[in-house]
């Protein structure tokens, strides 16, 4: 067993895969690979025309993947530095934070992106942020580029780089410099290396996230994988975490640039944590068209509609596993919207839900504090109409047609406590009106554990 779970509810055991079903028929949560380091996090993806496989970052083809320990982390020896390369010039696409103390890593990729329709090779690094850090972090990013693409004999335009850890570090250039020579060497497009990897990025995270699936676009089968940190500063402004998505999909750029953007705010703009919103925010999306699809030009096209609906998937998938792995948490909020004029209106509903204080606290003693959550919904800054305003706690509806319902307060507590207690979902459901609009988010309780771990963080 891990100690270092907070949830012995859970019988994750060694460097097995472990299948769970979650209580919805709609979602399916599975396991996929544990680290011999921390266990990995039970990924909900929807339900769809995809299938679960291992490989996470390197499941698709062209792609490898490393994470070693590098000697950047101020204590343990944990996987601090993670590379992630595509064989060819992949399609590439990103989100970045909206911080405007953006670290040195976002403003250099955001330029790169700019400059290049296509990447070859993504470092992460955790242990410090560099951010906040002037030009001297600026330069940090440019050597340590630099020194990637000499070593896998490509252009520097051709490397991004995220970084997380503690801001106003500068990262520890002499120790990453020295490691990449090792990390080169350890890149394998095998299930381990994506393992490694996932374990690497992290910081405070108690699991990795990791995930991939099969799926058939215009008839031919690509894959769609993935890597994503994130336990704290969570908040849906882009992109409340780092992660890497990988498909051998063929793409054109402006087309997958979009697609990853709408993926985006489906996914990870609807999760949260906490309400801060950190300055390292980033995904990075490489499509590599290996898998000889059918080339995809245009977003109305059936095949653009099917490869977005698998890439939001994924993307849900690791969204959900940041919020289920919030820092103290106990439990993983889903908050779904219906009835809104559209989606979006629907989504600033969820996501004002989801990021409530008073509901997360509430969830965290397992008090069913309906007046929160119509109250959240009220001030979302989506106008509805009262009357109609519906509110659905698991199985109890707690107020219908804008009126309070009789319900078992006592097994409603009991519905919390028991997904408290196995690590589980608690389900809000909230309908605002008849219209077309859904959407979801995701959040996590509050607890006592939150304080005093960002109380710690740096002491």
């Amino acid at each position: 067993m891990y100690e270092c779970l907070r949830f012995p509810a859970i019988p994750l055991q060694g460097p097995k895969s472990k299948l769970w079903s979650s209580a919805r028929m709609d979602f399916k949560c599975c396991v996929v690979s544990v680290s011999n380091v921390i266990p990995a996090a039970p990924i909900y993806l929807p339900e769809g025309p995809w299938t679960q496989i291992p490989g996470g970052v390197t499941a698709a083809q062209g792609f490898k993947a490393a994470g070693i320990y590098g000697g950047l982390r101020a204590k343990g020896d944990k996987p601090d530095l993670a590379l992630v390369t595509c064989d060819v010039d992949a399609t590439s696409a990103g989100s970045f934070t909206t911080n405007v103390v953006a670290a040195a890593p976002v403003l250099y990729c955001k330029n790169a992106l700019n400059i290049s329709e296509t990447a070859r090779a993504v470092l992460i690094n955790a242990g410090q942020a560099n951010a906040a850090t002037g030009d001297a972090g600026y330069q940090d990013v440019i050597e340590c580029v630099n020194a990637v693409a000499k070593l896998l004999k490509m252009g520097p335009e051709e490397v991004l780089i995220e970084s997380t850890g503690v801001i106003g570090h500068r990262i520890k250039k002499g120790a990453l410099l020295e490691s990449l020579p090792k990390l080169v060497n350890s890149l394998s497009s095998s299930v381990q290396g994506a393992d490694s990897a996932a374990v690497a990025i992290t910081t405070t995270d108690l699991v990795t996230k990791s995930v991939a699936v099969e799926s058939q676009v215009g008839g031919k089968t690509i894959t769609i994988g993935g890597m994503a940190k994130g336990s704290g500063m969570i908040h849906p402004n882009m992109a409340t975490m780092l992660g890497v998505i990988t498909t051998d999909a063929v793409v054109t750029s402006d087309v997958w640039r979009k697609m990853v953007q709408v993926a985006v705010n489906r996914s990870f703009n609807q999760i949260t944590v906490d309400g801060d919103t950190s300055t390292n925010d980033t995904v990075v999306a490489l499509a590599s068209g290996l898998s000889g699809s059918p080339r995809i030009s245009s977003l109305e096209s059936d095949e653009a509609m099917q490869l977005q609906a698998c890439l939001d998937a994924v993307m849900q998938g690791l969204a959900k596993s940041i919020a289920w792995d919030g820092e103290g948490a106990t439990c993983l909020i889903e908050v779904t919207v219906t009835g809104g004029c559209n989606e979006a209106e629907a989504s600033k509903i969820a996501r004002t839900i989801a990021s409530s204080s008073l509901i997360k606290a509430a969830i965290y003693g397992r008090d069913p504090n309906w007046g929160r959550i119509a109250c959240a919904a009220g001030y979302a800054g989506v106008p509805f109409d009262l009357n109609k305003l519906r509110v659905v706690l698991g199985d109890f509806l707690l107020m219908d047609g804008g009126e309070p319902q009789l319900f078992d307060s006592s097994a409603a507590s009991e519905y919390l406590k028991k997904a408290g207690e196995t690590h589980g979902t608690v389900q809000i459901k909230v309908s605002v009106g008849d219209g077309p609009g859904s959407s979801q988010a995701w959040g996590c309780d509050l607890s006592y554990d939150y304080v005093k771990i960002n109380a710690e963080y740096t002491t």
